[in-house]
């Protein structure tokens, strides 16, 4: 095979255009025979790196060959001609290019499969057809899919590594990687579905297209003509095209993968990257749905630092008025005041269980989330009342606790221990006196410093002081008194 694309030793078109049509004609009534005719001239313009004649003879024996309904014979051509001596790699891709054509015109699955399996082994370990094979495994995988082996499907589609086709736009490795990921996802393959999405750059997502969509399809139709005479060794020219679409099909399945593993705050910021997108903006009612799964996901994070900064922000955004009651819940999260439990299930219960991401009744399915969801709601109520608790009181009653917070000892016991053991509050129970002491302990040397910061900040205020009343003497004998005035007159 033919590494680098050599200047023709001899022209052969004027013989190709004598020899092609009669070889069509022959072939009406004796294809091997008319095959054989055309060999002998690929033969000869194959040797003399005549890559316009070499690729026409091919697409001609492939078409005359499919033409005639034998498709073994046709896919017998294939690998012979990709296996030639010196065969220009220019050629081959024409030709499988043109047999891919075929596909939508075979007779049967089975003959169908045939010719996906036979382009397969021909492109195996090319690189210079790396596009192509990736193409026909896409349509390998379709069809296994719509058998029903969803197993089989996901592995022939998953490997192919695209990331690494240089010859191969951005926007198709990512249609890609996006099919291998939803496979995963579908037959259950968590692990491997969030290490392909890796492989995606969000950064790619940003980009806006600089141009119209009339100087888009024009720009689209000349990629298409320079495909044709592209070198395999030469980068695609790339469409600078809206790939919002991409975008929300890449945002659905983190969504789908961070739910999975219970990931509140990543399912939030996936929400927020939906969000700044124009046609969710520009349609009320997703504009709204979006708004509220970013609230509902805010809530049901953990509370740290960045869950903290980010539920500012939120509850300060302008465009949550469109949800009103999703507003009014995010605002009790970020105010210091005690939210009863039963007041919140009462009065945003059955508005967030008409959704389909809360439901306050278990289901029989294995994987229960909008359940789970619900009672992760009440676990972040709870969370929320003890650290108001512990901001306000520096020793506290367990029952009086109890009351508060509407649980029982042992949850009480159980949520204070997990906020102390996620570093949230300071707290220690006695249980014999039955209290609760959220008063942190202060060291020597944490007491000492104190007493040195308010020693030196009381010695600060009396020299000011003693400036202020010395400024004052002087000015009393600088100004002179009501009787000296009078004199003077």
């Amino acid at each position: 095979m033919s590494d680098t694309l050599l200047k023709p030793e001899k022209d052969f078109s004027k013989e190709a255009d004598k020899l092609v049509p009669e070889a069509e004609q022959l072939a009406k009534t004796d294809v091997q025979g008319a095959i054989d005719k055309l060999l002998i001239l690929e033969k000869q313009a194959r040797q003399a790196s005549d890559l316009a004649t070499t690729s026409r003879i091919l697409v001609t024996i492939v078409t005359i060959s499919k033409t005639s309904g034998d498709w073994n014979l046709l896919n017998e051509q294939v690998l012979l001609l990709s296996k030639k001596h010196g065969q220009l790699k220019q050629a081959i891709t024409k030709m499988v290019q043109v047999v891919m054509g075929f596909l939508e015109e075979t007779p049967n699955m089975e003959v169908k499969l045939s010719v996906i399996n036979g382009l397969r082994t021909v492109t195996e370990g090319k690189i210079f057809v790396e596009v192509e094979r990736a193409r026909v495994t896409r349509i390998l995988s379709n069809i296994k899919k719509t058998q029903g082996d969803l197993n089989a499907a996901a592995d022939t589609l998953c490997e192919l590594q695209v990331e690494t086709f240089g010859s191969m736009t951005r926007r198709e490795k990512t249609e890609f990687i996006l099919e291998q990921v939803s496979l995963c996802i579908e037959r259950g393959d968590w692990t491997q579905a969030t290490i392909l999405s890796r492989k995606i750059n969000k950064r790619y997502f940003a980009r806006k297209p600089k141009k119209s969509a009339e100087e888009i399809e024009k720009l689209k139709k000349e990629v298409e003509e320079r495909e044709k005479t592209r070198q395999p060794d030469e980068a695609p020219m790339e469409v600078d095209d809206d790939v919002t679409d991409l975008k929300l099909r890449y945002y659905e399945q983190q969504i789908i993968l961070s739910n999975h593993d219970y990931k509140y705050l990543d399912v939030c910021k996936h929400y927020r990257e939906v969000l700044d997108t124009d046609s969710v903006q520009n349609n009320p009612e997703q504009l709204q749905a979006v708004l509220a799964r970013i609230v509902y996901y805010i809530v049901l994070s953990p509370y740290d630092n960045e869950q903290s900064d980010l539920l500012h922000r939120i509850q300060q955004d302008s465009r949550l008025s469109a949800v009103p009651v999703e507003a009014r819940l995010v605002k009790l999260f970020t105010i210091h005041e005690l939210m009863r439990w039963p007041m919140v299930g009462e009065q945003f219960g059955p508005h967030l269980c008409n959704t389909d991401v809360f439901s306050a009744q278990p289901s029989q399915t294995a994987e229960d989330q909008p359940h789970r969801r619900w009672q992760d709601l009440r676990k972040r109520v709870i969370e929320h009342n003890v650290r108001v608790v512990a901001k306000y009181y520096t020793r506290i009653e367990m029952g009086r606790l109890t009351q508060l917070l509407d649980l029982t000892e042992e949850e009480t016991e159980k949520y204070i221990s997990e906020l102390v053991t996620l570093k949230t509050i300071y707290a220690k129970i006695d249980r014999p006196a039955r209290l609760v002491n959220f008063a942190k302990p202060r060291d020597a040397d944490d007491v000492l410093n104190e007493w040195s910061s308010d020693m030196k900040s009381l010695l600060g205020l009396l020299e000011r002081i003693d400036h202020l009343i010395t400024k004052e003497e002087m000015m009393a004998r600088i100004l002179p008194s009501r009787g000296e005035k009078g004199k003077a007159r």
